[in-house]
């Protein structure tokens, strides 16, 4: 199955969309844990500092205290333990700020307990201090340590944690990234492949497409020369046909006229059948003349068209065929339609005679005309060109024999007949011709009946044609 470029190009551009994204989130995982485990390692850095600068102030003045006890010098008590209480304190007051972990925060008011008692034993021992007080001091800087070092040990154990998640990531990444770099390259190739391979084929059938255009051009018009020569060949052989018809009519004229009584009465009869004959082929041949002119529209025989002075002239000259039918026609308002004046009364006079020809022996013939304007997509147009256009349905409904609706299509054919010339008179051409002009003007023409109950014919004409360029 053949899957368009259109649609390898919006599935190559979600993959894309996909690798990209993927690629965002590694990223974006991997950038966050760097920088929780920077955060992590300057918080545990700050922390160290901080800690060790607490046991550094304590054991200053420790020191200062034991010297001033065994030299009773004034310089070592500069600075006071005031002083130092208060950078000891300052740097208790950093650590609350940047310690957010409950386990930490309750260290720390452990160690604030440690260094309330650390303090108080240094006072004491600068007024003077037994080998019990030395001890206890000893002890509380000890206990002083080991919190210490379990806040540092806490620290260090959070940034292991980190450190550890941080290379996992970035572990996984690296082939995750390879996977998707070796997966966009193969993309990127496959679409350049695809693109290509579609855009030579894209080539290849626009020159095809080109080559067809021109002989397609090349046939329609070999075809219209081809039309034209058949319709001049029709034309010029109805009218040689004419005089040849108007010899044996003259001559059997004649021949009755002068000879009737002299010939059998078998002969009689076959001179009356030959002249029945000619006249039923002298019709014929003015009908093929016109089913040959039907259609022949030019730009300038295209103007506008009162259609109800076209049926109001049909309806005049059918009026002694339509009072021997007992018939009545009443129809609507009509619109003005741009077309051939000729082509319009044909159509209509073809229509109306049909209908009276074909009217029911049992009951009077009603014949019933509407109409209705539309767009071309309310008419059933289905090129999108036609559907802004505004187009005029025209029904013509009789109450005559009908017809099978079985053959709704065939008589539109030429020389197409429903019943036998012993019924009916006609050649079969006048639906056709009907149909010819209808097409000339871009129209359609339909027809739906019934047998016995009667027939519709529906025409759906432009109310201004179509002119190209």
């Amino acid at each position: 199955m053949h899957i368009s470029v259109h649609k390898k190009i919006r599935v190559g551009f979600f993959i894309a969309f996909t690798i990209i994204v993927v690629a965002s989130l590694v990223s974006y995982v991997i950038a966050r844990n760097l920088m929780h485990n920077a955060d992590r390692l300057s918080h545990a850095v700050e922390v160290s500092k901080r800690l060790d600068a607490i046991t550094r102030y304590l054991k200053d003045a420790e020191a200062a205290i034991r010297g001033y006890s065994l030299t009773k010098e004034e310089a070592f008590l500069n600075p006071s333990m005031e002083e130092r209480s208060i950078k000891i304190e300052n740097e208790y007051r950093k650590l609350r700020r940047i310690i957010d972990d409950p386990a930490q925060q309750r260290n720390l008011d452990t160690l604030k307990r440690l260094l309330d008692v650390k303090y108080t034993q240094l006072t004491g021992q600068r007024k003077g201090s037994s080998s019990a007080a030395i001890q206890q001091a000893e002890v509380s800087m000890d206990r002083i340590d080991h919190k210490v070092e379990d806040m540092i040990l806490i620290e260090q154990a959070q940034l292991n944690e980190k450190t550890r998640m941080f290379h996992f990531f970035s572990g996984l990444s690296i082939p995750v990234l390879f996977i998707i770099s070796i997966a966009a390259i193969l993309i990127g190739v496959y679409s350049y492949i695809t693109l290509t391979r579609e855009f030579r084929l894209q080539l290849h059938i626009e020159a095809r497409m080109k080559n067809y255009q021109r002989e397609l051009q090349e046939n329609i018009a070999l075809l219209n020369n081809t039309n034209k020569e058949l319709e001049q060949f029709a034309y010029v052989a109805s009218h040689d046909l004419q005089e040849p018809l108007r010899k044996i009519s003259t001559f059997s004229d004649r021949l009755l006229s002068k000879h009737r009584h002299e010939l059998p009465e078998e002969a009689g009869q076959l001179i009356d059948r030959m002249v029945a004959a000619v006249g039923r082929m002298r019709i014929l041949i003015n009908d093929l003349l016109s089913f040959s002119r039907a259609g022949r529209i030019t730009p300038e025989s295209l103007v506008p068209i009162d259609l109800n002075t076209i049926l109001q002239d049909v309806i005049g000259d059918l009026e002694p065929a339509l009072q021997e039918k007992k018939g009545s026609i009443l129809f609507d308002q009509l619109p003005v339609i741009e077309g051939s004046d000729t082509g319009f009364h044909q159509l209509f006079q073809n229509l109306l005679s049909n209908s009276i020809k074909f009217a029911h022996p049992e009951r009077p013939l009603e014949i019933r005309i509407r109409r209705e304007l539309l767009t071309g997509k309310e008419a059933g147009f289905t090129s999108e060109k036609k559907w802004g256009e505004t187009y005029c349905r025209i029904s013509i409904q009789d109450n005559g024999i009908g017809f099978d609706q079985v053959y709704a299509d065939r008589i539109f054919l030429i020389f197409q007949r429903l019943h036998g010339v012993s019924e009916y008179k006609g050649t079969g051409i006048g639906l056709a011709i009907c149909k010819k002009i209808v097409d000339s003007h871009n129209g359609t023409i339909t027809a739906v009946g019934a047998a016995g109950q009667g027939s519709t014919f529906v025409i759906v004409l432009p109310v201004k044609q179509i002119r190209e360029d």
